[in-house]
This record gives C-alpha cells, structure tokens and sequence, in this order.
C-alpha cells in the first residue's frame, strides 16, 4: 500500500508507459492480491491463538507489531538493494523468503510467531518498494494517482474476503483448513511472480550510503510537507494498527458484533472508494486540507463508536464505514502529493522515511496499545484512538497555509 517514483521530470527508455488498467498491470494487482491475502488471514488467526495459548494482550501486540517494526527498519536497505539489483530479481528474492515464512506457520507452535511475524515484516518490507518501484515506472506522471489507488485497492481486496473465512478456520478449528490456505498463499505468488512484468532496473539506479540515510532522516525537519505527512501518517497508522490487532478480541470477548463482518464491511468501503474515487485523488502535487481534514475526522468517529460497542450494539458496525473510508483515501493521498513535492536526486530515500513513519505508527498500534489494553480495557484504547485521530486533524488544520505553499523538501 506505497509508492516509489525516481523522477518526475526524468524519462525512460527502457520502461515502456503502460495504462494503469491494462492487462499488464492486472498481473500487478493480482500479485498484491494475493501477497497480502496471508497477513489478511494471519492478522485474525493469530491473535485468537494466542490468547487461546494463554498470551496476554500486551504481548500479543508485541508480536502482531513486529511485522511493521521490520517493515520501517529495512525501508532503506529495501531501496539500496532496488538499486543495485533491480526489483525483478529483489521480487524472485523476497517471494521465496515469504512462501518460506507462510509454511513455517504451518509446522511451529505460538512460541515462534514473533520471528515469523518478523520475517513476514522483511517480506513485506521488500515486496511494497519493488512492486511501486515498477508500477509507476510503466506509468505516465497524470497515472500516478490512479496506479497508486489501484493498488492499494488490491491490497485491500483480501480484507473483503480473508477475515470471513479465517474466522470461520479458527471456529472450526480446522488445522487442514489452515494448512491447505497458506501453502496456496505461498506458492501461487511464487507462480505469479516469476511472470510479472517488472523492470530489471529502475530510473534512478543508484544506492545509498549509511551517511545518505542519515542525512535523510535529518533533513524531514527542513520540509514542512515531509514533515507533515509524516507525523498525520504515524498518528493515522497507530489508529489502524491498533484496529487490526485488537478488533476480533475485542469483539469476540464482547459478542456484541462479528469481527468477520465488520472487517468485511470495511473491506467493502475501502474498495469501493479506492476504485470509484481513484481519479478524484490530486495528481498534481496539490495539497487539499479539508479533504485530509475529513479523513482524520472520519476516523476518529470509526474508532469513537468502536469505544462504544457496549452500548450501541449493531450500530457499531456503522463505525466501519468510516474507517474503511479514511484508510482508503489517506495513504494514497498522501504518497501522490509527496511523488510530486519531493526532489527527484533524494525520492527514495525520502519516500522511504514516509512509508517508515506508516511501518512505525503501525507497530505502536499494537504495542503501545496492547499495553494500554492490559491496564485498562479495550473501550479505553479504542477512546486513546480517537484521541490520536483528533491530534492528527489539529495538525493539519494548523500547517494549512504552509502545506498549500508546498515547501519542497531538501536535496541531499
């Protein structure tokens, strides 16, 4: 659910420009699809079992968060090796490493999930830079943002379908079931993306130094837009993240509504929006404050409601409807506006540290607030969520007139 562009006024002879709907880039959402199909199921399955093996909350936020922890730590080593090996071979890499970490799910106990959540994050780490690496080089400049959507929309699709029936594996409790589904989400990626059309080499074909990176990291405090973003999306992920971790406990220890359904109404949302709603995204490098302002509002109403489950019942799953639709428009809006207001000779670096502060607030989601769950309860963590959301729409608000002046970012 990223996006990496090496230049905006660089061209290309060796990637041809294709259209963001075509039969080429179908291949590339199917890829996604089914790459994020395992954390969609994974993401139910295991924190039911582990409970059920007696870990507490905060520790099963601390292996639920590990998986976008290692996502944030190996951005940069993610982009230094898309330059020097190019992500076709970086994509033949990394779908070995995550077929590897699915059946390895299949033969260990709860005691190793936190290492395979780990190496699933590194998979994943890998995976997100490589396959924007590739999309947006195949895209003209007015397509990003439509690119950008698309596949983010697929990434999405599993969360439509998946949580439904991982639920119904874990009632079941059906081991074959199990299985079954995570040796086919190990071996058709492999067979699908042995076959993508990737580029061998990217735009800007460069790595970077140690010294680069940290170079990087310091100048965030000299762009107000990298700055911004970043801080919005650390803020907004935490919310998701704590979502996805903590939503089917929460729900299945109340029994007032279905976690199932409710991850598939929010899939629904998410998908409808990113598809229906995909051109409407700025592709120009134009910030929108009311538009990330509505966003932000609307998730903190999501997770408002979710604090008060208890009393409302099945109006909870109306809750769904607006966190699906601030977590289909936030990320997109985002990366597209940074694509453009970011330097060309430092985007991947750059883009990195954004897609790091998502990894980062998602982590925190689950760790921060699994320990926030343990000393209080899960009505408390959800109400801290809409607190996060609120902070984040404040911080919008007040850079409006900076944001809409698009100070670009510095070159290193």
């Amino acid at each position: 659910m990223e996006i990496l562009k090496a230049s905006t006024s660089v061209t290309t002879t060796t990637s041809r420009k294709l259209n963001p709907v075509s039969v080429s880039f179908i291949g590339f959402y199917m890829l996604a699809f089914l790459f994020f199909a395992a954390n969609a199921a994974l993401t139910i399955i295991l924190p039911l079992r582990s409970e059920a093996s007696g870990l507490n909350q905060a520790e099963i936020g601390l292996m639920m968060g590990s998986y976008m922890f290692t996502c944030m730590l190996l951005r940069p080593f993610a982009a230094q090796m898309l330059g020097k090996h190019g992500p076709l071979r970086v994509m033949r890499w990394l779908l070995i490493l995550h077929a590897g970490t699915l059946l390895l799910f299949i033969v260990t106990g709860v005691d190793t999930y936190l290492w395979l959540r780990a190496l699933q994050g590194v998979a994943t780490a890998f995976f997100s830079m490589t396959m924007q690496a590739g999309i947006v080089e195949r895209l003209e400049d007015k397509d990003r943002a439509q690119g950008l959507s698309m596949y983010t929309l697929f990434t999405m699709v599993p969360s439509l379908v998946i949580p439904v029936l991982a639920v119904q594996i874990w009632q079941n409790a059906s081991e074959l079931a199990f299985t079954l589904l995570m040796i086919g989400l190990a071996v058709l990626p492999l067979l699908l993306g042995y076959k993508v059309d990737l580029p061998q080499s990217t735009v800007q074909n460069k790595t970077y130094t140690l010294g680069d990176m940290l170079r990087s990291f310091s100048g965030i405090w000299r762009s107000t837009p990298l700055l911004v973003s970043s801080v919005v999306m650390l803020f907004a992920s935490c919310v998701f993240g704590a979502t996805a971790t903590f939503l089917p406990l929460y729900m299945v220890s109340t029994g007032a509504a279905s976690a199932g359904l409710f991850l598939t109404i929010q899939g629904l949302v998410v998908i409808l929006c990113r598809f229906l709603l995909r051109k409407k995204i700025p592709s120009d490098g134009s910030w929108n404050t009311w538009l990330m302002a509505g966003l932000m509002l609307s998730a903190a109403l999501g997770t408002l409601l979710l604090s008060l489950m208890d009393s409302i019942g099945p109006v909870v799953y109306v809750a769904a409807v607006f966190s699906g639709f601030a977590l289909a428009l936030l990320y997109p809006t985002l990366t597209t506006y940074l694509s453009f207001v970011l330097p060309a000779d430092s985007r991947y670096v750059l883009m990195g540290i954004f897609m790091s502060s998502y990894d980062l607030g998602f982590s925190l989601g689950g760790l921060a607030m699994g320990v926030v769950v343990q000393i209080s309860s899960y009505s408390v963590m959800f109400t801290v969520c809409t607190l996060l959301s609120v902070i984040a729409l404040i911080v919008v608000v007040l850079s409006r007139q900076q944001m809409e002046g698009r100070a670009d970012a510095p070159s290193f």
